[in-house]
């Protein structure tokens, strides 16, 4: 058996391994963070459970953390009441990007665990197999039931060969990837990292991979639990969690990728996509207006450190800013003590709170028309709060070296010489910052500021839906574009009624009015391409459109989470049998679907009749029986409480 599935197995409670096929998984963690776990523990609350069912639950608040209302401190008021009343840990504001602190404090080899937020396949770089998933399906498994998917294929990743120090880092190990495999190239798919080379990246390193596999559309991504992997643990003080995962000797993989670690070379993704990868060295002289170190991605210690040790005893260059964020509290810290914050501060540096911060767009926006080289997970469009930046992803040392000279340049092109800095072999640990469950929960009362409304339910299926296309879109549709991120929008992330106005509103700014008028007039109808949804988990890009009345999607292809949420929140998720009727079809036509209860009970197959242009054609319903069972009842919540 490979690794993969050996931790599958371990926690199968329905169905087996075969590629395809629905399973059911025993899941050991579940965590939050602000952005997406609002609604989550609302809708925990809704089904009725007294307290969590799975064996730890974490509440991170990492997204929204400016203050400059009362709805983002409200939000987090009634995070850590509701963590406190049913029996999970609370990460305060300002203790860490969750999928960094889970790394270093919750994160066991072997393990599977659940977060809502699409980057929680960092934990694979501890050995755990790690799902990002929307907060309905977090809900549902909190609350005892066990996590279902569809098995994908897994892909082994052969490393071999060793990273050319100083200036190679794991980011262009991933960024590679992208540029052989595209954002569509790991839809289905899991990558299992194996080979000689795995032995000369640490946990961190494994980390960073292993979150940006998400941009691939990957299901996850997994490292081996090793030697290398114990000296992490010893280090935060949890050997005791260590355990050997690997895959064995003679495992089979569904395809094999080969990466020579020792022949890359520093890696950049051009706007506005992380798969538009090119050497540094293609595009080296374009002129540097803001650089961003940190996110969950890229700020680890070590590489926090690294950036440190480039500024030390020079200056950010006149026309650009540097931006930095801490991925947690304990680097933060560290730095602070080991004098690194100095060098970087003296430099000319603004140091960002220990957040997710500009990278879900939340502040450091750049200006218009400006280049900005971030080391994040993502460069849509508009993320970075400006439809008018052009925004760019490498590694930190590159970053740091493009702040310094002000413009792009491969980092050995530079004069500048870089020590090899190392993960340390003891971490500071000070976890003043995660409050543990009570004893007496049942005292606890949830708070509720007035920004937060109940979950909206939507009715059972109907038998019709006749319904006009409100909006066709292209490719690649993120979530982002369909529920934009940001200072603006996302504290609105416990109100849907006001959330919902921002619907698709960086494509098109007519979008709420006109699907408001149809909402009581049967709904409206989405037409899509490619990979439809990719990107974040962030479910309000589905259960804001059910509000909106929207009810069914039509695509050529999901991204995996966001095609769940839609059905948790009985959207109908419908695929086109024949690609180029999507080329035929247009907005504003009237579709018709009739028969659906009989349809969505037992059909693969159901007929849609264009009726303003007079043509039939077949759509794919590609359903489980339990996603059935779940259209059926209108979504999740109907369905969880029977």
């Amino acid at each position: 058996m490979n690794l993969t599935q050996k931790i599958l197995h371990s926690h199968l409670v329905i169905g087996d391994l075969k590629e395809g096929s629905s399973i059911g998984l025993n899941i050991d963690e579940v965590y939050t963070q602000d952005a997406t776990g609002t609604m989550a523990w609302l809708q925990f609350e809704a089904i009725g459970i007294e307290r969590v069912k799975v064996p730890l639950a974490v509440s991170y608040v990492d997204h929204n953390m400016i203050q400059s209302n009362f709805m983002n401190p409200d939000d987090h008021q009634f995070l850590q009441s509701s963590a406190a009343r049913f029996g999970a840990w609370f990460s305060r504001p300002g203790n860490g990007i969750c999928h960094q602190v889970n790394l270093e404090r919750f994160a066991k080899p072997g393990n599977i665990v659940l977060g809502t937020d699409s980057h929680t396949p960092t934990n694979g770089g501890m050995g755990m197999i790690a799902f990002g998933v929307g907060g309905l399906d977090a809900a549902t498994v909190m609350a005892g039931s066990p996590f279902e998917i569809t098995m994908p294929k897994i892909i082994g990743v052969k490393l071999i060969g060793a990273l050319q120090k100083p200036w190679l880092t794991a980011m262009d190990v991933i960024l590679e990837l992208l540029r052989r495999l595209t954002v569509k190239g790991g839809v289905g798919k899991i990558f299992e990292y194996f080979g000689d080379g795995v032995k000369t990246l640490n946990v961190p390193q494994r980390a960073t991979i292993t979150n940006m596999g998400a941009e691939l559309g990957a299901t996850t991504s997994i490292f081996p639990s090793d030697e290398i992997t114990f000296s992490f643990l010893k280090a935060q003080g949890r050997e005791g969690d260590f355990k050997v995962f690997k895959a064995d000797n003679d495992a089979k993989y569904d395809e094999i990728i080969e990466i020579d670690l020792s022949s890359l070379t520093p890696m950049i993704a051009k706007p506005h996509s992380p798969d538009a990868v090119v050497k540094i060295k293609d595009i080296e002289g374009q002129k540097v207006d803001q650089v961003c170190i940190g996110s969950c991605t890229n700020s680890s210690y070590q590489a926090m450190k690294s950036v440190a040790a480039i500024l030390k005893g020079r200056q950010v260059h006149k026309d650009v800013n540097l931006h930095i964020n801490p991925g947690s509290k304990q680097v933060a810290e560290m730095l602070a003590r080991d004098g690194s914050l100095a060098e970087m501060i003296a430099a000319g540096a603004r140091i960002m709170e220990v957040s997710c911060g500009p990278c879900i767009g939340m502040g450091s926006s750049p200006a218009t028309g400006q280049t900005s080289i971030r080391t994040f997970n993502r460069n849509f469009k508009g993320r970075s709060g400006n439809n008018d930046a052009f925004v760019y992803l490498t590694n930190p040392l590159a970053a740091c070296v493009m702040a310094i000279t002000g413009h792009i340049i491969d980092p050995r092109d530079s004069e500048i010489n870089l020590e090899i800095i190392e993960e340390p072999d003891t971490f500071l640990i000070n976890d003043n910052m995660l409050i543990p469950p009570p004893e007496n929960f049942r005292d606890i009362k949830i708070i509720k500021g007035p920004n937060i409304k109940e979950v909206p339910v939507k009715s059972p299926a109907s038998d019709v839906i006749s319904a006009p296309i409100l909006l066709k879109l292209g490719d690649n549709i993120t979530t982002d574009d369909i529920m934009p991120a940001g200072s603006k929008v996302l504290p609105y992330r416990s109100n849907i009624p006001e959330i919902s106005k921002f619907v698709f509103t960086n494509i098109d700014e007519t979008f709420y009015e006109r699907a408001i008028k149809t909402r009581e007039k049967g709904g409206g109808i989405i037409v899509g391409g490619e990979n439809y949804g990719q990107g974040s988990s962030r479910e309000h890009a589905a259960i804001a459109p059910m509000y909106l009345g929207i009810q069914a999607v039509i695509v050529k292809s999901f991204a995996r989470i966001h095609r769940t949420n839609l059905i948790n929140f009985g959207i109908l998720p419908l695929i086109f049998s024949v690609p180029s009727i999507y080329e035929k079809i247009m907005q504003g036509d009237r579709l018709e679907m009739k028969d659906l209860l009989k349809n969505i009970d037992s059909s693969r197959i159901l007929k849609v009749d264009n009726e303003t242009s007079n043509y039939s054609f077949d759509c794919i319903l590609n359903l489980n029986q339990r996603e059935r069972a779940i259209l059926l009842k209108g979504g999740l919540l109907s369905y969880s409480r029977g």
